[in-house]
């Protein structure tokens, strides 16, 4: 009697659902890479996606930092430069995005030596955001940032 081999999950081979394709399904790929790894099935894994998957979460908090730095610099921006139409909301906005900045460099620290890079894409967003909501032109705002990393911060 031939002795019948068991997966790591304790299944035989023919009953392990195959991983889905990358490419037409990526939900249910993340999903049955997370269970392949978890059960320590690595031959299974398209290992190339799940790198590319990896990297891109860091680039999504770069994304992230950016979008709220701009957020900030928008809303100082159109203060000093519109004091008169200023509202609490513009402030509330520039509160709350420095607490969300906060904690997205509390989860990812080694993004702070990044940020007077990220601040100079974010700075050009935020000239043009400006001059958009405000109805200024684009050469009312000064070419670079006025603000330094750690005022924008808060800090």
């Amino acid at each position: 009697m031939k002795k019948t081999e068991l997966t790591s999950t304790g299944k035989r081979p023919e009953l392990v659902e195959a991983i889905p394709d990358y490419d037409r399904d990526f939900f249910a790929w993340t999903q049955e890479t997370a269970r392949a790894i978890e059960a320590g099935r690595f031959e299974e894994i398209d290992r190339v996606a799940l790198a590319d998957e990896v990297e891109s979460l860091g680039k999504c908090d770069r994304r992230e930092i950016v979008r709220r730095l701009a957020t900030i610099i928008t809303h100082l921006l159109k203060t000093k430069y519109q004091p008169e139409k200023q509202t609490r909301s513009w402030q509330n906005t520039i509160k709350r995005e420095r607490r969300e900045l906060d904690l997205l460099l509390a989860d990812s620290p080694s993004l702070k030596a990044q940020l007077p890079e990220l601040l100079a894409v974010a700075y050009g967003n935020a000239r043009r955001d400006a001059a958009n909501e405000t109805g200024l032109g684009i050469d009312a705002f000064p070419e670079t940032c006025e603000w330094t990393v750690a005022e924008l911060l808060g800090a």
